[in-house]
């Protein structure tokens, strides 16, 4: 079976599953897209990994795990999404290490969150596609709105406004203090918030 490389589209929030996210997975010569329900630790992980000014304090167990593998010489190779049964994807990563190659069985959401942090490529076969695959050109119904909402990467669910959700009397400087200060306190949801203020005035 051919293996079709795939590229992360986004995460979303799943307006079908309380607390789960919708990781949206795009083939990387095609239209079609493989959403993939995951955890709210796996999204916000991932999330973390894909951005450039969010880094947290401390190492997380992805991080851990790529730290541990790098001082082990193990190389990550490729990420395969090899199994669809019963709406339930599976996942292997690909390792090597003095040459030896080994695949290890992996949730999905954990290979992706590694594959971002080992910069790996991220495949699936095409009968998976097939199966599970939405096409972009079908998806006509979707307004401009929703999909601008499909490509942005929400790190938590949003659990409604507060005092902290209105910056707009704040100035740049302000507000890259109160994002570092997010960020050392692990508030990921503010540092997102304030991350996106920032990006709207640039």
């Amino acid at each position: 079976m051919s293996l079709v490389r795939l590229t992360i589209k986004g995460i979303s929030y799943s307006q079908t599953q309380s607390g789960a996210y919708a990781l949206v997975l795009s083939e990387m010569e095609g239209t079609r897209t493989l959403p993939i329900i995951i955890g709210a630790f796996e999204a916000q992980s991932i999330a973390i990994a894909l951005e450039k000014e969010i880094r947290p304090p401390r190492p997380l167990t992805h991080d851990l795990f790529k730290t541990f593998a790098e001082q082990f010489q193990i190389q990550l190779k490729q990420i395969i999404i090899h199994k669809l049964v019963d709406g339930v994807f599976f996942s292997s990563l690909i390792c090597e290490r003095d040459g030896i190659e080994e695949s290890i069985d992996a949730r999905t959401s954990d290979a992706i969150a590694l594959a971002v942090r080992f910069q790996t490529p991220i495949f699936t076969y095409e009968n998976i596609l097939d199966k599970a695959g939405i096409y972009l050109k079908a998806e006509e119904k979707f307004s401009e709105e929703e999909d601008e909402e499909l490509e942005k990467i929400e790190l938590i669910p949003d659990t409604g406004t507060s005092d902290m959700d209105d910056f707009s009397t704040y100035s740049i400087n302000e507000l890259e203090t109160k994002l570092h200060d997010a960020v050392n306190n692990e508030d990921y949801e503010l540092a997102a918030k304030i991350r996106d203020e920032i990006d709207k005035r640039s």
